[in-house]
């Protein structure tokens, strides 16, 4: 089916005004006391409904709206499935106690607030890539803030190291980060292929890390065993972490060698968690484990967030406007590499997760190398800015009036450092050296 171009119609004005006027109120989410699920279903749903309109009054064939809904609609239930499991094992691990465990872990060893700023940070870049990137940054920083309460000095370069942690871990996962299960599940790379980027985001990461290690104190935070009493892991919390291990290897083979969406391992994965689930309920009763509690749990907004901001560029593409904006992407203008790099900083002003649905819609002609590549800069450039990435949101939440806009941008060359350096790997890899 070809599109018809309708960006220089009102119906193409419109759904663009709409889109920006949405995104106006996602981004400035904590000023209007909004959810940003409200304006991004609101985007998406609206658009699609103006487009049948439109080709309603203009007598064309509005099968092939419904045929383009249909098609997001799909892409949208492969994303948000994966997730929905995603989120229920990490709402399980911490009803059983596994992250309290590990909090308590951390503080009781008498590190000093320097080691535990790599502690940390370490634990967000080897744990994204497995859980997501924003719900290790939830996680992390909730250790951070039971750690020091106040202490600026720490709390706020070890928010900024938690965040460009996630976001580097989840660079090189499929799984670690939405931008990555898009261009997984949408088939531009094999799973190994994201394995390549693990020296460009270990190395960035390492640079911007090491640069804020130097602001941070290397004194040691008061802790009194006497008064901490060291939680347990509830019973069964060790073969939930097994069959969240067993989970994403279903993922994997669903979607590598089955050639199934990848959401229909993780949707098989979700049925062992309910069969452990009944099981722990016989032998203990209810109160100790119901895997329909944690779901209860997920951040439904989260959700919805990504379904209406997945329709709306949807419609931005069928509508014609991301075609428009794909000539970058042409030689004769900036090419795909240094397009890529742009997309970084497109992503920490706009957020990643839109951006890398309107390149997989626009689908301009890349090699695998730029498409490793976006995904890195996609990942790793909402960084930049604290409010350019779900981590970077999230973290904001946890450290409300200590990890602000303006604490973030004081360091911000810092990450932007790393952020060069993970292209210069990148380049070496796979360009010098063709590795990949």
């Amino acid at each position: 089916m070809e599109l018809l171009n309708l960006t220089m119609s009102w119906i193409g004005f419109s759904v663009l005004f709409i889109f920006i006027i949405g995104y106006y109120f996602i981004a400035n989410e904590e000023k209007y006391e909004i959810d940003k699920s409200v304006p991004a279903l609101f985007i998406g749903i609206v658009s699609f409904i103006l487009i049948a309109i439109y080709y309603y009054m203009n007598g064309l064939n509005i099968h092939h709206v419904h045929d383009e809904a249909e098609a997001v609609i799909l892409e949208i239930a492969e994303i948000v499935f994966f997730l929905f499991v995603a989120m229920t094992y990490i709402e399980s691990l911490i009803h059983m106690g596994v992250f309290d465990s590990l909090k308590y872990n951390l503080i009781s060893k008498g590190f000093t607030y320097r080691k535990l700023f790599w502690v940390t940070g370490f634990l967000a870049f080897f744990i994204s890539p497995i859980a997501d990137n924003l719900t290790t940054a939830l996680i992390l920083s909730t250790v951070l803030i039971t750690i020091e309460k106040t202490k600026k000095e720490f709390l706020v370069p070890g928010a900024i190291n938690i965040v460009v942690a996630a976001n580097a871990g989840g660079a090189w996962s499929p799984f670690g980060d939405i931008t990555t299960l898009m261009a997984w599940t949408a088939g531009k790379a094999h799973f190994v292929d994201f394995l390549f980027l693990f020296p460009s985001s270990i190395i960035g990461y390492l640079v911007t890390a090491f640069l804020l290690s130097r602001v941070v104190p290397d004194t040691k935070p008061h802790f009194d065993p006497d008064k901490e009493e060291k939680p347990k892991m509830k019973e069964g919390a060790t073969n939930i972490i097994f069959l969240g291990i067993i989970t994403i290897i279903c993922a994997v083979i669903s979607h590598q060698v089955l050639d199934f969406p990848a959401m229909w391992g993780m949707m098989f994965g979700l049925v062992l968690l309910k069969l452990h689930s009944y099981k722990l309920t016989k032998r203990f009763g209810k109160e100790h484990f119901n895997v329909f509690e944690s779901m209860a749990k997920i951040e439904n907004n989260t959700l919805l967030f990504f379904f209406g901001i997945l329709a709306a560029v949807g419609a931005l593409y069928f509508i014609g406007w991301l075609s428009l904006a794909s000539i970058v992407y042409q030689e004769d203008y900036l090419g795909p590499t240094m397009a890529n790099i742009g997309v970084g900083f497109l992503s920490a002003l706009v957020d990643n997760v839109p951006v890398m649905s309107a390149i997989l819609k626009a689908n301009p002609n890349m090699d695998l190398s730029n498409w490793m590549l976006v995904t890195l800069t996609a990942g790793i450039g909402g960084s930049l800015i604290s409010f350019g990435s779900a981590a970077g949101v999230g973290v904001m939440g946890k450290l409300k009036g200590i990890y602000t806009f303006g604490s973030h941008l004081k360091y911000a060359w810092t990450i932007l450092l790393g952020y060069f350096v993970s292209i210069a790997i990148w380049y070496l890899q796979f360009v010098v050296l063709g590795l990949n």
